[in-house]
């Protein structure tokens, strides 16, 4: 697999997570249980910021509250493309980022609007992120095929990128 250099990767790390849009979110709660569900990314920003809706009263409210340390995955099985992302999870009530980040689809979880008194913001600033570009079934069966010949295993297959 191919190691790129920092450089260039939390822009395709953007690119990637912005395509795929749609996350498993983990979450730790108070006895030190994951918790993972899915969560639709409303916007990436360019200084390492994802934002997401949720509600007040959810779990993920307490989870975060009691540790902010958050995972998330995001995965293209269509296109063998794979993004995990590592780092700090914040809340916040704030009607007019919500605006910004507003799409219609919102109003089947918030029938008010931006405003809807249950709508809470979360933002996570992302510590570390890396990124898988996987080749087709073919590669693969090449990759296996040249092992049964030589005998040597296969390294990862693919292309791979990591921001610190």
């Amino acid at each position: 697999m191919q190691e790129l250099p920092d450089i260039g990767d939390l822009a395709k790390v953007t690119e990637l997570i912005r395509a795929i849009r749609i996350a498993l979110l983990t979450t730790v709660d108070a006895d030190g249980r994951m918790h993972s569900r899915p969560v639709q990314t409303l916007r990436v920003e360019s200084d390492r910021t994802l934002w997401f809706f949720t509600d007040w009263g959810s779990h993920k409210v307490t989870q975060v509250a009691h540790d902010e340390r958050v995972n998330l995955g995001f995965a293209d099985l269509s296109r063998n493309i794979f993004v995990v992302v590592s780092g700090t999870a914040s809340l916040l009530r704030d009607p007019d980022k919500a605006r910004e980040l507003w799409t219609v689809e919102q109003l089947a979880y918030y029938p008010e609007g931006p405003e809807d008194t249950r709508l809470a913001l979360v933002r996570v600033q992302i510590e570390r992120a890396e990124y898988w570009l996987a080749p087709g079934r073919v590669s693969y069966l090449v990759a296996a095929a040249r092992a049964v010949t030589t005998g040597e295993p296969a390294g990862i297959i693919g292309r791979h990128g990591e921001v610190e």
